[in-house]
């Protein structure tokens, strides 16, 4: 006797891994509970309706000729969206579920009452869509989820009400405009025993940097309850960033970012038996506590790289903390669907042209700018008259707004991080986004014309008026090879994600100055001695900067070390020179509370600055500081391609003593592989280049400091700019000095100045004298990277090796380890490079 198809199908069958029966968001979690649990994941059991129970709910209830019909309407404009969409949801609610339908949820759910020792299990009730979370397409959002469903009669109410969710405005339009079939698209629901975060936390990873693609990095949102809240963006959670390729080393903590979110509101079960959940304010302590601890971060960040390389594609995974038995769980996994669609793209970069005035900033969503008019709606129901390119501001949004968002140029919201729904769905679109500005509703006027721009690096802005921008598409897979190494020239850890996908080998420079100027924004010696401080203001500013450290002086090694780990991950394994701080005096003196530690100079430029500064008195608690920043990004974090620079040592005797204080601060040269440059932009650094090499690993030349001390030229004289010329024979004469002095001394050789970048004619001479590396800003590297190949192959030369002398190789190809460094990365990570 032949028997039906079952309509429940349990998590840990093999058959619930199939996609046609319980959808795609379904068979994963069966797929995750089959192969994954061994590997210590844990993911809530349960059930899933299949594709057969839904089909028979429309077929026993004679829905299927009404839907078409009302589906007709709205493709020949008899009728609006709306209106179809509520009538088809309509008729599927108040439709009863089939007897055996019915009867089969409610046996499955009192088994797994019984699992759990419960009476009535609180249970999660979510849509599964055939056609939902494949790769080439993401229905993230568009069906409905219920929370804290109990007893049998409401999770069979629960799964009718999925069902109608098929049919939201959202889906309807999402299916139109990629001809998706709508008749040939099931609904499962599956049925999850609760994990009780309305106790403690949760929220979304990532395993690709969310804006620039970068492989290596899993990006995780918390908020503390249910993690709806983090799903549709209605709050602006903690982000923790972890680097990939260290992760299995037990050694390290390989968190690279951590920013605090303010966690505005939670979600916590009600109790009162109508709603299920409720939003609360979040109190003040928990606002200003982070979700997770490190080793949770990196437990998530470890499942999450499991799960990805099961499925062998980048993922986006929402998890869950238990406020009862305190433990992590699993509760979705499904493809990312943007970046994994976009690898092979060319390389888009966007450039603002002029300055304007900022209104407002956010998490910036892509790499985009957009002009175009503003628009303030509260609600979806008041967008009829919104135009085509105009930019959307508005609180928060959910999936009845993206048929508005198709519409917009760009979008800007007050509320929500890299995961809320304007957030996913912006990528989605290829439109800029700003994200959880706070204020934009109240601040921008409707109307205005404004510039949104992401092209900043992780912070996005709003500017005042219509601002000139270009924007350059590269190939990047008709780019040549070359033998010369080139490198980048970085400030902004923000910003270092972005530039993965060019073929650089390494970072030549990366400026210090930029972290404590823009994101520490305090002077070291001020932290050291905050309480001595006269400068009240300052004081008052510096505290609430530093508030939920206990020593003030943390939040300096903290802040620049994390900002130094992300630069040096985004180009890991290759080498990533990082220059101590370089400020003038007068640059120190406008840190907060700067002042009070700095003496006035009638010449900072030839002053107190640089090396001098390592062992003064003055500063040498401040460089102490520094050199704990670079100790904890290289042996805690663990990012050991990190490359020590010492800029401005006018004497060899000088150099001895900053690497003796270095030394005495746990950066040894030599010790853990570590490398310490000098930076040659010193005449007395030529001329001594065979003494400094005994001193140091490498040479990196600064040709602005260079070029002005051999003319005797000041670099910020507007009366004497067109005399500076790095292309001068005398300064050209320096370089080739270096370069062959280094190269008989054994040692590497590179440039990190301007001028490759300014005058490709200048990396030219420097390829023909035979400079190791040449180190550019991102935007010139495709035109320094064409004149290197055309004058090596002039001079016959390839990857394969040069007729000059070398030092010792850091790179000996890409994708090849720092010399001396072992690579603890996963296969594949980071490739593209």
């Amino acid at each position: 006797m032949m028997t039906h198809e079952r309509y429940v199908y349990w998590f840990d069958e093999e058959a619930t891994t199939d996609v046609e029966r319980v959808g795609g968001k379904n068979a994963s979690l069966a797929k995750m509970i089959l192969n994954l649990t061994e590997a210590g994941i844990r993911v809530p059991g349960g059930f899933a309706t299949s594709a057969r129970a839904y089909w028979n709910h429309l077929e026993d209830n004679e829905l299927r000729a009404d839907i078409e019909n009302l589906l007709e309407a709205y493709r020949k404009r008899e009728k609006k969206l709306a209106d179809v969409g509520r009538a088809i949801r309509r008729k599927i609610r108040r439709a009863p579920l089939p007897e055996g339908v019915a009867s089969e949820i409610a046996e499955a759910y009192e088994k797994l009452c019984q699992e759990a020792e419960a009476e009535d299990a609180s249970v999660a009730v979510r849509s599964s869509a055939t056609a939902e979370d494949l790769p080439e397409a993401s229905f993230a959002g568009q069906q409905d989820t219920y929370l804290n469903v109990t007893g049998a009669e409401d999770v069979q109410d629960a799964c009718r009400r999925c069902f109608a969710s098929l049919f939201t405005n959202r889906a309807i339009a999402y299916r139109e405009r990629h001809e998706f079939e709508h008749m040939q698209i099931a609904l499962s629901v599956g049925v999850q025993l609760m994990v009780r975060s309305d106790k403690a936390g949760s929220g979304v990873m990532f395993t690709v940097d969310t804006e620039s693609g970068f492989p290596d990095v899993v990006v995780i949102n918390a908020a503390w309850g249910l993690g709806e809240n983090v799903v549709q963006g209605s709050v602006t959670p903690d982000e923790y960033v972890v680097h990939k390729p260290l992760l299995d080393r037990d050694d390290r903590v390989p968190i690279i970012g951590r920013s605090l979110g303010t966690k505005e509101k939670k979600m916590v079960f009600s109790g009162n038996g109508e709603e299920a959940t409720k939003n609360v304010d979040t109190p003040k302590k928990q606002r200003q506590t982070y979700v997770l601890a490190d080793e949770e971060v990196l437990t998530l960040a470890r499942w999450a790289c499991a799960i990805e390389d099961h499925y062998g594609h980048a993922m986006d995974i929402e998890w869950a903390k238990d406020g009862e038995n305190h433990e992590l769980y699993i509760v979705q996994a499904r493809p990312e669907t943007v970046h994994s669609q976009r690898r092979q793209d060319p390389l888009r970069t966007y450039r603002l042209k002029e300055e304007g005035k900022r209104l407002v900033e956010g998490v910036a969503i892509g790499d985009q700018i957009a002009s175009g008019t503003a628009r303030i709606i509260d609600d979806p129901s008041e967008a009829d008259d919104f135009e085509d390119g105009e930019i959307l501001v508005t609180a928060m949004t959910d999936p009845d707004w993206v048929p508005i968002m198709k519409l917009a140029g760009g979008v800007v919201t007050d509320y929500g991080g890299r995961t809320a729904h304007a957030a996913i769905v912006s990528r989605e679109l290829g439109i800029p986004a700003v994200i959880g500005s706070e204020d934009a509703t109240t601040t921008l006027q409707d109307g205005q014309t404004v510039t949104l721009s992401c092209a900043e690096g992780e912070r996005g802005t709003v500017y005042e008026g219509e601002l000139e921008y270009e924007r350059e598409s590269v190939d990047l897979g008709e780019l040549p090879e070359v033998e010369t190494q080139i490198m980048l020239n970085l400030g902004s850890p923000a910003g270092a994600f972005r530039w993965w996908r060019l073929p650089a080998r390494g970072i030549g420079l990366a400026r210090m100055e930029f972290i404590i100027g823009n994101m520490i924004r305090t002077h070291p010696m001020a932290l050291l001695h905050l309480d001595d401080l006269e400068d009240r203001d300052a004081q008052r500013e510096i505290r609430d900067l530093v508030r939920g450290y206990e020593d003030p002086a943390d939040y300096f090694v903290e802040t620049l070390s994390r900002g130094i780990a992300r630069i040096a991950a985004s180009q890991y394994p290759h080498p990533v020179v990082v220059r101590m701080s370089d400020f003038k005096t007068n640059e120190y003196a406008d840190l907060l509370g700067g002042a009070a530690f700095e003496p006035e100079e009638a010449n900072p430029m030839l002053g107190f600055r640089g090396a001098s500064r390592y062992y003064s008195d003055r500063y040498r608690e401040g460089f102490a500081l520094e050199c704990r920043a670079i100790w904890r990004a290289r042996s805690e974090i663990g990012l050991e391609n990190i490359v020590v620079m010492i800029p401005f040592c006018r004497t060899v005797e000088e150099a001895a003593r900053v690497l003796e204080v270095m030394a005495d601060h746990g950066l040894e040269r030599g010790r853990d592989g570590l490398e310490v440059y000098i930076m040659c932009e010193i005449p007395a650094n030529v001329v001594l280049a065979r003494e400094f090499s005994k001193q140091f690993d490498g040479f990196s030349i600064g040709s602005n400091d260079l070029t002005q001390l051999a003319l005797g030229i000041d670099r910020d004289s507007s009366e004497l700019a067109e005399l500076f010329d790095e292309r001068n024979p005398a300064v050209q004469e320096l370089i080739r000095q270096v370069i062959r002095a280094a190269h008989d001394a054994g040692r590497r050789v590179g440039i990190c100045g301007q001028a490759p970048s300014d005058h490709p004619e200048f990396a030219v001479f420097l390829v023909e004298e035979g400079i190791d590396s040449i180190s550019i800003n991102p935007d010139s590297t495709v035109r320094v990277l064409q004149e290197v190949a055309r004058v090596e192959e002039r001079l016959g030369r390839s990857r394969a090796g040069g007729d000059h002398a070398r030092g010792s190789e850091a790179v000996t190809a890409r994708g090849e380890p720092h010399a001396g460094h072992s690579v603890a990365g996963r296969e594949g990570s980071g490739g593209g490079r």
